[in-house]
């Protein structure tokens, strides 16, 4: 199957009550195992590039081919978009649209919401002449390398009013609204302002993204898809897996050497950490 973008994929979540999940790409082995999850689940999937991986994985253009690489090296049939995490810029937005990414998410959580709701605009014009989607985000997920806590976090909540004018003036496909979620592993128990993320799905009618999902309960995860989350995020938890089996394997076979010995494991390891999040998520079996 071709790649797709995450437009149709996310509403059809919405309606049907789960979500769909990102998961990062941190590496060739990652990639493989996300795929093939998605196939064995049969669950529709996104494939999330955040743009500080792209030195280390190579380029816009070499991970897109990749992917359809693989895609058609494994027969994949289950609906699969590329999505440029976090990018900076309308220009690497723009790069990663040319290369092939049939998704990009906008991150203008550093900046003001004028110039935020201008750039956001730039980059749906582009991406939608060209069937891409495209996500953007308001508040600031913060993560354990901004040595803040939960608690903290709530003070860069996203606003409501600043939600509706985001949806009403850019035209984008999902919204990431910050909401007590953090990037990588929580300091204390998750917070989530539920009230506020359902009054934001309610009045600007987009499918929400979820950052920051890896470590939350399954309680929080289902609360958040029935009230309009349609798209979670997994890095840390993928990370953490696959980092154990490899510090597992070397650790009761001291002598290898062959890549292939260690990260094949840890590849499958991955792979049934993703499927079992897209069990908790949901979207298993919803690839029709």
């Amino acid at each position: 199957m071709a790649l797709v973008s995450m437009n149709q994929m996310l509403f059809k979540a919405v309606r049907g009550l789960y979500a769909v999940g990102q998961f990062n790409l941190n590496s060739f082995e990652f990639t493989q195992a996300i795929l093939q999850a998605a196939e064995a689940e049969k669950a529709p999937v996104i494939l999330g590039l955040n743009e500080a991986y792209l030195p280390y994985m190579g380029g816009l253009s070499t991970i897109a081919a990749i992917v359809k690489e693989l895609i058609e090296h494994y027969g994949t049939t289950v609906p699969v978009a590329l999505h440029l995490d976090h990018g900076s810029t309308f220009e690497v937005c723009r790069k990663a649209i040319d290369s092939g990414f049939t998704s990009v998410m906008i991150d203008g959580f550093h900046h003001s919401l004028d110039y935020n709701i201008e750039q956001t605009k730039r980059v749906v014009e582009y991406a939608h002449a060209r069937g891409a989607s495209v996500e953007a985000g308001l508040g600031r997920t913060v993560g354990r390398e901004d040595d803040i806590n939960v608690d903290e976090a709530k003070a860069m909540y996203a606003l409501t009013e600043e939600c509706i004018r985001m949806a009403r003036e850019t035209n984008i496909d999902a919204l990431a609204p910050a909401l007590g979620s953090v990037h990588g592993p929580y300091g204390g128990e998750p917070r989530i302002a539920f009230e506020r993320m359902n009054e934001i799905r309610k009045i600007t009618g987009l499918p929400l993204a979820l950052h920051g999902g890896s470590g939350l309960p399954d309680d929080i995860i289902q609360k958040a898809i029935i009230l309009g989350t349609a798209k979670i995020n997994v890095s840390t938890d993928n990370q953490l897996v696959f980092t154990a089996k490899v510090r597992e394997h070397l650790k009761a076979n001291k002598e290898d050497y062959d890549p292939r010995r260690y990260l094949s494991p840890a590849r499958d390891a991955l792979q049934q950490g993703v499927q079992a999040k897209m069990r908790q998520f949901g979207s298993s079996g919803k690839a029709k």
